[in-house]
């Protein structure tokens, strides 16, 4: 993980010295080698998204009125954001009318990346909320091609974890840690009635997971299968639950993509290794489907679709 790191700040310093020299004007602090990523200032943020070197001033318009009033990671100003390299790669095919180019790819599975989805431009959203789950906190899709057929996308940089449940972390000085904090397994814990501290505060998770995995929620087991894969289960549920409380594996599917460089998304890896496990708990296996960025940037190159976004892409990020 430590060599792929460096590689990527190695070249995410080339790329500042090549399109953004003047260092202090742009940038939280100058290059230090330290493996720190080039991290943009605040108010010049929206420059770590890719745009055409060429573009009219309508076309770069139209791109970040895509993008406008969207809520920002907490480091999306930083070169290894990689909100920034999703919306640098899908709002530029939606403002560009490429986005039918997704339903050409093929995921790791051999089958088509988006399934039977229907993609326009009009049909991508960049990030969407789903607000029918019961959370604190609706869960934010990356993007959702929507439709009679949805897929929820969730694009992946460096990441090392698909992401795990909060609850385990909680503090004793939070003050959820009494009604909520979990050690991880499936049982009941703290005086709790249930098996997961989430359905004491109305999360529906697990209202829907039996009706989508094989996970038996009647019993107490040592390791809670959300623990570890938490975001790609609420991601399925995101894409196979409608507002009105139905579930069915035939309302949509969950599309992963990430770096096949990063050593997490290997063979043995944490990402790899919580990805599988949740594909095999599925009663259906293609509710989770996965494609690396660099077959999507390939396909781009191959139909000469936006040179110079698969330029940038590879000068910035090394992919291709």
């Amino acid at each position: 993980m430590t060599s792929y790191k460096e590689d990527l700040v190695n070249g995410y310093w080339d790329y500042q010295r090549r399109f953004f020299p003047d260092v202090q004007r742009y940038f939280e602090r100058p290059f230090a080698p330290d493996g720190r990523p080039p991290v943009f200032l605040k108010h010049h943020a929206r420059l770590n998204i890719i745009v055409n070197p060429n573009a009219t001033q309508n076309e770069t318009r139209r791109l970040f009125d895509v993008l406008r009033g969207l809520q920002r990671h907490r480091w999306f100003g930083s070169m290894n954001s990689s909100q920034a390299l999703a919306w640098s790669v899908l709002a530029n095919l939606k403002t560009h009318y490429h986005l039918n180019l997704l339903a050409e790819i093929n995921g790791d599975d051999g089958e088509p990346l988006l399934g039977k989805a229907q993609v326009s431009p009009e049909s991508l959203v960049i990030e969407h909320k789903i607000n029918y789950l019961g959370e604190p906190r609706p869960t934010s899709l990356d993007a959702l091609v929507s439709g009679p057929y949805q897929v929820a996308i969730e694009c992946k940089f460096t990441e090392a974890q698909v992401g795990a449940c909060s609850r385990p972390r909680l503090k004793p000085w939070d003050p959820k840690y009494k009604t909520e904090f979990c050690n991880g397994s499936f049982s009941r814990q703290l005086g709790r009635k249930e098996r997961c501290s989430l359905i004491g505060i109305r999360v529906l998770y697990w209202k829907y997971v039996p009706e989508l995995f094989t996970w038996n929620s009647n019993i107490d087991l040592n390791s809670c299968p959300l623990h570890e894969n938490y975001q790609l289960v609420r991601n399925i549920l995101a894409a196979c639950v409608r507002s009105k409380g139905t579930v069915s594996a035939e309302y949509g599917h969950v599309a992963v993509i990430y770096d096949e460089r990063n050593p997490a998304f290997r063979t043995g890896g944490h990402c790899f290794s919580a990805f599988r496990r949740t594909q095999q708990a599925l009663k259906v296996p293609g509710l989770l489907k996965k494609c690396c960025w660099q077959r999507i940037i390939r396909h781009l190159k191959e139909r000469d679709v936006l040179p110079w976004l698969v330029e940038l892409l590879r000068v910035k990020y090394g992919l291709l």
